[in-house]
């Protein structure tokens, strides 16, 4: 079946460059262009595509004002597409918070763009052609309600004190596609002295920091890019900078630390959901609570298995609130998550005695 696409970008050069790199893909077709918020808008009514790439950054728009109606009259899947400057980044950091499946980075090349990306917008759009949106949970879309859902879990976990579980030492989680947007309305849920937290989200290394930034402005524990031998600490996220490196728990005993090591992709990502839980499964095990989130694949699967069977509390994201159910499937189906749970409660579980 052929996926049916709409470019919206104010330029004429990269309308005529995105759509010559998707012309000789057979599977997929290039229904319209559209140079602003007012034509896509009318073309993607019109049209009903099956993924829209878009550009935020156009002038004489608000491409984040024109994500979220997207997103809420019509859901379709959403690539960004995002130039080299800081600026492109936070905003297309704050896009995939709103809902947006994936960025598509503008070569920053100083000689000009190729006219070949060696096929990785089509692929894109092949796996954005697969995401279904279901009916999105309204509590888990305000501020209001991420507080509430925080003094719940504190509440919850007050009154367990004493009961099975004890507060874990190292969260772990995983996340691909959609896993902004769910990390927003997960880590929103954390209190302040959250234990220390890891996070494998696939993205871009380019955008890494501006998504560290965009969670940190809008959740209660601090979040920051791992970068080698943090120790550890209460209140803090660190999440994978998503270049060459692996993240992995390291230190020992007393001092727990981040560790960033090269390698080779492990289930076919560098950095690797598999080789997060795999260390903290070797390092901390049944201290430790694991969580998998939406993604195309199944990277995380193994590792959470690994968890499981030291002991770890497990978690997967269930389909219903999952951009894409691919991750969570391939852990629940090798038996590896303890708790599946839709998103506006897994912070409950994680953090809760008594989930």
């Amino acid at each position: 079946m052929t996926i049916r696409v709409i470019i919206v970008d104010d330029s004429p050069t990269m309308r005529a460059i995105l759509m010559s790199r998707l012309a000789k893909e057979p599977d997929i077709e290039v229904v319209a262009a559209a140079a602003n918020a007012a034509e896509g808008r009318q073309v993607i009514r019109e049209l009903d595509p099956d993924v829209v790439t878009l550009d935020v950054e156009m002038p004489g728009m608000n491409g984040l004002d024109f994500l979220e109606k997207i997103m809420q009259l019509r859901p379709t899947p959403v690539i960004i597409v995002s130039g080299a400057t800081q600026k492109g980044a936070e905003t297309t950091a704050r896009a995939l918070a709103l809902g947006a499946v994936d960025c598509y980075a503008k070569s920053d090349n100083s000689t000009g763009l190729p006219m070949d990306d060696n096929g990785k917008l089509a692929q894109m759009i092949r796996e954005a052609s697969k995401v279904t949106f279901h009916a999105r949970p309204a509590a888990s879309a305000t501020p209001a309600a991420a507080a509430a859902q925080r003094q719940s879990v504190q509440r919850i976990t007050t009154e367990a004190r004493g009961s099975l579980r004890e507060r874990p030492r190292v969260i772990a989680i995983g996340s691909s596609t959609g896993g902004v947007e769910a990390l927003q309305t997960l880590l929103g849920a954390f209190p302040e002295n959250c234990p220390p937290t890891l996070v494998v989200q696939h993205i871009n290394a380019r955008f890494a920091p501006a998504v560290a930034r965009t969670l940190d402005g809008s959740c209660p524990p601090k979040i920051v890019v791992a970068e080698p031998d943090m120790p550890l600490k209460d209140g803090h996220v660190y999440i994978a900078p998503g270049d060459d490196r692996h993240l992995l728990l390291g230190g020992a005993n007393a001092l727990l630390t981040t560790k960033l090591r090269k390698g080779e992709p492990v289930s076919g990502h560098l950095p690797s959901v598999d080789v997060l839980f795999g260390s903290v499964a070797e390092l901390v095990g049944p201290q430790a609570v694991g969580i998998l989130l939406t993604g195309m694949g199944s990277d995380g699967a193994r590792g959470l298995l690994a968890m499981s069977q030291k002991g770890a509390h497990t978690i997967a994201q269930d389909e219903a609130t999952c951009t894409v159910f691919g991750m969570p499937r391939a852990a629940i189906s090798l038996g590896a998550a303890g708790v599946v749970a839709p998103i506006g409660h897994i912070a409950r579980h994680a953090l809760s005695k008594a989930a």
